[in-house]
């Protein structure tokens, strides 16, 4: 698959730049476009996300991610000046993946060397190398305790599109359990305690795992989709979730994942018959060469163009089911990003 193949028009006005909460909206009031890929043409229905147990049926099983967001931009001072460090990924021993920022808005590059220093909260931290493939981000080292920093210092990660600073609880789902995403897991966002209610009444089951989040990656920086580099991050597909999936199928039910983070977890755990329990890290990129094996649908928002996650998208419904729903969430106005607007993809 080529770059272009993931790229497709949309104003930049329909980013959404606050919460829905600000909008004078409950979070389960977005807007939720609804696509089921057949084979003759995809149908899009347009909804919100109060009604999603209506979209789905008695049997069915929604799997969310327990990860929980972190405070993970921090003001940092170095021989540069002052910046922002993104921490991204926790790999032990006092490594960190980060992304260097001069601000919200100004990704870079800046002008790091390996074996810099820079400062946060009066604790040292040495720049290691940057990611290969992948300059923006860069490997740091420190002996602090950086979730301490971040208690006291850092601030949820945002990007310019989103004008004005929101607390860390707009950045939690409901199923926030367990921190270590240095992003939301935002297609859990607009479920609410009404949401869920609904889904039980009708017979509708709910299970889940673990995927920290790292920082998000930009967009595919190789021409060839397949190449493109991704870093490793640590998931957990516990028992009960396992042997949940494996019944479900069984039972010939369908099971939606709730983000992309879920499917690339779940799909990590697949042996090639079914979903075992399993712990780790992942660097899995799934698109429509590799295909999935595990969902047969999928909850998520709306993803920039040329974003990887639309590789994942293709994967399950189809490069022109996906690019027709865009074309139609477009054309209907809807919001892009973490405080966006929903779409619940089903293959049909």
């Amino acid at each position: 698959m080529q770059r272009n193949d993931l790229f497709f028009d949309r104003p930049p006005a329909l980013q959404a730049t606050m919460p829905p909460e600000a909008r004078h909206l409950q979070r389960d009031e977005v807007r939720l476009l609804v696509t089921t890929a057949h084979e003759d043409r995809p149908r899009h229905t347009h909804s919100t996300f109060s009604e999603l147990a209506t979209f789905l049926d008695a049997g069915d099983l929604v799997v969310v991610n327990r990860s929980a967001t972190l405070p993970a931009s921090l003001p940092v001072m170095g021989a540069q000046g002052s910046f922002l460090l993104n921490l991204s990924t926790q790999y032990g021993d006092g490594i960190w993946l980060t992304e260097p920022r001069w601000s919200s808005s100004e990704p870079g590059p800046l002008p790091l060397t390996a074996g810099d220093h820079i400062s946060v909260g009066g604790a040292d931290l040495q720049l290691i190398a940057p990611y290969p493939a992948l300059p923006r981000l860069w490997f740091v080292h420190t002996d602090a305790d950086l979730c301490a920093i971040m208690a006291a210092q850092g601030q949820p990660i945002r990007y310019g599109y989103v004008t004005e600073r929101y607390p860390l609880a707009a950045y939690q789902t409901i199923f926030a359990k367990v921190p270590g995403s240095a992003e939301m897991p935002s297609a859990g966002r607009p479920f609410t305690q009404r949401t869920l209610a609904s889904l039980q009444q009708r017979g509708i089951r709910m299970a889940g795992i673990t995927l920290h989040t790292g920082v998000s990656s930009l967009e595919i920086e190789t021409e060839q989709v397949e190449a493109q580099p991704m870093y490793a991050e640590p998931f957990h597909v516990p028992v009960a979730t396992a042997r949940l999936i494996n019944a479900t199928h069984q039972a010939g039910q369908r099971v939606i994942a709730v983000g992309t983070t879920v499917v690339r977890a779940l799909e990590s755990a697949w042996d090639g018959s079914k979903v075992c329990p399993a712990r780790g890290f992942t660097r899995l990129f799934i698109h429509p060469e590799r295909g999935v094996h595990v969902v047969d649908g999928l909850i998520t928002g709306l993803h920039d163009p040329l974003a990887s996650h639309l590789a994942m998208l293709y994967a399950i419904a189809g490069r022109e089911t996906i690019q027709e729903s865009y074309r139609e969430a477009v054309a209907h106005g809807y919001l892009w990003h973490e405080f966006g607007d929903s779409h619940l993809i089903l293959n049909g």
